[in-house]
């Protein structure tokens, strides 16, 4: 199947040179508004200038042999026809473009033998096969125009408008749909309270933890959009909030080969492995709280570099594509400032974060990938300070930090070994941020410490079929600055579960975890010894 297609892309490209130099002229009018087509393509990026200059050459040489032009003047010759050496150079660019091609289809098909794993490679053929299609498309669209319209009647306008981009056409629709159950089996103590998750603070109940609904693509060749909306996926099962906005923000590409970028508008904040990494691809059922605590969410309004080189930036996304469920691509290097109050919540202390993240995904000579990444953050956060009823009086805590709120910052280390077919993650951080005081009067910096550490096995069956079976021991002791009062949270948790996947379109998770947590809702903020029983099935499109 490769082999074909490979074949097949270099006779599209042969059939793209020769679809431009089919366009006979029928006029010295008609020669000069092709050239003047072949001017724009140059223009636009469709052709190099060297192909620009065969292309052209190549014209003047059929008029001249069909007799059907005057010579052109020496000097014009002179400045348009390119050298012997020119054409070469243009000739082997196209051979070294398909060779390229050649290349990159065959380090994929050794990968996914490496891995025991195919999924990936239909995918990336899939791509090429709609890039040959859409070579096909352009060559046509070339023949209708020359061959059907006169081109001494179209002027430099039409031309423009006939060859434009049509950048809505470059969207893409994808996401995800995410319908869980909760049953406690055991609640000592104060109820269960798990951070954003709805559905099991309602207990016994079942809904909609996430829809989500995707439009991405190029706009141009430097800008990218990046828009996600969620359904039902408010923290608050009451809120009228049913539709809330998750991203929506461009990547500027600061060089041809995009490995600068600069990304602008609400998006992820580039802190820790499992906030980088969807929740389409996590295997627990919600976020550690160690590492999520830090930023609720996972997203702020803020501006972001990114960098990384073609190669590795082609790995973040194939440790995806292939199945061992990544975080993306998110550069090798990324810092940039954000707001710090948490998702589409607008600024209350006029003091912006600041954020760095230092991620390598390395690739071993059989096969295996390994990523280890650095990450920290530094800035003040403001937290909701509200009424606190404790032995029939009421208070409200101050805040403290200068009217911009306590110190917020923290350092995290990740390791991920992906799952081929064993696999460990682990995260930790440590630093400080708001706390609520003992004695619920005061909101001050604290300290905080805590991670995660998750083992699993991926299994796949003859028929592609997956069973991923994992075990995760989670603790954090610290502030929760997003809830009102920012408690201080204990989690001592351990969760065993599995994920099935019988196609693509459908997984399905089980999942029960036992342990202690903080009920962080409820003043006077009491721990509760829970154990409960999460099961999701998530529809992929």
């Amino acid at each position: 199947m490769i082999r074909p297609l490979i074949q097949g892309t270099r006779l599209t490209l042969v059939a793209l040179a020769c679809g431009h130099l089919a366009l006979a002229p029928g006029s010295l009018q008609a020669s000069e508004a092709l050239e003047q087509l072949f001017g724009i393509l140059q223009k636009k990026g469709s052709i190099t200038q060297a192909e620009h200059d065969l292309l052209v050459a190549a014209m003047r040489a059929d008029e001249a042999k069909a007799g059907k032009a005057a010579p052109a003047p020496a000097a014009a010759v002179a400045a348009t026809a390119p050298a012997p050496a020119t054409a070469v150079q243009a000739s082997a660019k196209l051979e070294q473009t398909v060779a390229a091609q050649a290349k990159r289809i065959e380090q994929l098909e050794a990968k996914a033998k490496a891995a025991s794993v195919d999924p990936a490679l239909p995918q990336k053929v899939e791509k090429l096969e709609n890039l040959v299609m859409g070579t096909k498309g352009q060559i046509e669209e070339l023949s209708r125009i020359t061959d059907n319209t006169s081109p001494s009647t179209l002027d430099k306008a039409e031309l423009d408008d006939l060859l434009a981009d049509k950048w809505y056409e470059r969207l893409k629709l994808k996401g995800y749909l995410q319908v869980r159950g909760t049953s406690v089996m055991r609640n000592d103590g104060a109820e269960l309270n798990v951070p954003n998750d709805a559905i099991a603070n309602d207990l016994n109940t079942i809904g909609v933890r996430r829809g989500r609904l995707t439009y991405s693509g190029d706009l141009t060749n430097h800008v990218y959009l990046y828009s996600q909306v969620d359904f039902f996926g408010s923290a608050n099962p009451s809120s009228s909030q049913v539709v809330s906005a998750r991203d929506y923000y461009a990547d500027v590409s600061l060089d041809s080969g995009r490995e600068n970028r600069i990304r602008l508008g609400l998006s992820k904040v580039p802190f820790g492995f499992a906030n980088m990494q969807s929740s389409q691809n996590r295997l627990a059922l919600e976020r550690p709280d160690a590492i999520n605590s830090a930023v609720e969410g996972e997203r702020d309004f803020g501006a972001f570099y990114y960098w990384a080189p073609h190669d590795i930036r082609n790995r973040f996304k194939d440790i995806v594509k292939m199945g061992l469920r990544g975080s993306g691509d998110y550069g090798l290097v990324g810092f940039g400032a954000y707001s710090g109050n948490g998702i589409n919540k607008a600024d209350n202390n006029g003091s912006v974060h600041y954020v760095a993240r230092v991620a390598y995904p390395f690739e071993f000579d059989n096969g295996q990938f390994f990523e280890l990444g650095l990450q920290g953050y530094t800035g003040q956060f403001s937290p909701s300070a509200s009424k606190i009823t404790v032995g029939g009086s009421d208070l409200t805590p101050k805040v403290l930090g200068n009217g911009r709120g306590p110190r917020d910052e923290r350092v995290g280390v990740s390791a991920i070994l992906y799952p081929q077919p064993f696999g460990i993650e682990t995260e930790w951080n440590w630093g400080r941020g708001p706390v609520l005081s003992n004695d619920l009067r005061t909101i001050s910096s604290g300290g905080l410490s805590g991670g995660y550490v998750q083992a699993s096995y991926r299994h796949i069956f003859e028929d592609q079929q997956e069973l991923i079976p994992f075990i995760r021991y989670q603790t954090f002791d610290g502030g929760r600055k997003f809830a009102a009062n920012a408690p201080r949270n204990h989690v001592n948790e351990w969760a065993i579960g599995l994920r099935y996947i019988p196609y693509t379109e459908l997984e399905l998770s089980l999942m029960y975890s036992t342990g202690t947590r903080t009920n962080t809702a409820v003043a006077p903020y009491d721990q509760a010894r829970v154990d409960y029983l999460g099961l999701q099935a998530q529809i992929n499109f």
